[in-house]
């Protein structure tokens, strides 16, 4: 089964190219964008960090390791595509066009966070796992009876392959031929339940067999791998050939939340040692350096940018009044039940809401 599922890889772990004949696809504007991007959501995520340990926003979930997987993959959508993330997925969220201070809010508990982004058409985080890969299949299929050319991907994790969400959505999608990518983050752990104890399967990928679909297995620490390989899976749906399910192997570098502690179930020290021989925004560094593309100014520079921006959209974030708890209780029925209208009520007279 490895051998039929063989991790697709263009660049090695020192930059260099090992499959040439993307060589001609790949321009110095694309490289440099790429980085960009990374750097860009490596800060976020690393103040996201920093925010929740000073007590400046509550539960955060961190996706250091997993940028290229998420960027490669945003960059290759269209305008006008559908992007259906999960809640490690705020990376390519904010590549692909989400608001940085919406996307902040979120995580600071206001209900204006938890809207569907006005600039494309993505849609909130799915919180339950799985869930929202039927939702992707539903998208694309009416983007076909609309007579466009838009497509969807859809991102989770490991876990979510043992749900039953994810075999109806990619059974639908397979039925009627949707333009969606079914792309999985294989970062090893269902919080902290690793993937040998998941599955008997060999890998992710092959399950694509069982619903007559393409399954590709790339390495997702290599951002050019999982770019063309997404980028070639939605020109495959956009001609009509139906979805593909990919499978990106990554490594989740820090916890699964800040609410866990990852020391209690794997090796941090061994992490921490290979990290900087697989860090994907170190390997696009290193092409760089390696084919002459680097420049030490443009990296400062676009570092300092990146910070500001982020600084200045945390200030913003701040500046808003305290999110009100009241809020929770609103959007759960259309006509809230007695029970509802109880416990809202509790918290109003408590003064609790903020």
């Amino acid at each position: 089964m490895k051998e039929r599922y063989p991790l697709f890889q263009i660049m090695n772990k020192n930059g260099e190219l090992l499959d040439h004949a993307y060589e001609t696809e790949i321009t110095v504007d694309q490289v440099k964008s790429f980085y960009y991007h990374m750097l860009r959501i490596r800060t976020y995520d690393q103040k996201g960090v920093a925010l929740q340990r000073q007590g400046r926003i509550g539960t955060y979930v961190p996706f250091a390791g997993q940028e290229a997987a998420q960027v490669g993959s945003a960059l290759a959508l269209a305008d006008k595509d559908w992007m259906f993330p999960t809640y490690r997925d705020h990376g390519a969220s904010l590549t692909f066009g989400a608001d940085l201070d919406r996307m902040l809010l979120h995580w600071n508990g206001r209900i204006e966070g938890c809207l569907p982004s006005r600039e494309k058409h993505i849609m909130a985080a799915s919180i339950p796992i799985a869930t929202h890969l039927p939702h992707a299949a539903g998208a694309a299929m009416a983007e076909t009876y609309k007579g466009t050319k838009n497509a969807a991907i859809a991102y989770f994790g490991d876990g979510a392959t043992s749900e039953g969400d994810f075999h109806e959505g990619i059974n639908i999608a397979s039925v009627f031929k949707a333009p969606v990518v079914f792309f999985n983050q294989n970062n090893g752990f269902a919080i902290s339940l690793p993937v040998n104890k998941q599955m008997n399967s060999q890998t992710i990928a092959q399950k694509a067999e069982a619903y007559d679909i393409p399954g590709k297995r790339v390495d997702g620490m290599d951002i050019f791998a999982v770019h063309f390989a997404v980028k070639e899976a939605l020109e495959r749906a956009r001609l009509g050939e139906g979805p593909t399910l990919i499978e990106a192997v990554t490594v989740r570098f820090g916890a699964h939340t800040t609410a866990d502690d990852p020391s209690k179930y794997r090796d941090q020290e061994e992490i921490n040692r290979v990290r900087e021989e697989i860090d994907p925004v170190l390997r696009l560094e290193k092409y760089m350096k390696h084919y002459n593309i680097w420049d030490g100014d443009w990296a400062a520079t676009i570092t300092n940018e990146i910070k500001a921006e982020i600084d200045e959209a945390i200030q913003r974030m701040e500046s808003y009044q305290k999110p009100n708890a009241a809020d929770m209780f609103d959007y759960v029925f259309e006509k809230p039940t007695w029970t509802i209208e109880k416990q809202k009520e509790s918290i109003i007279s408590t003064g609790r809401q903020n």
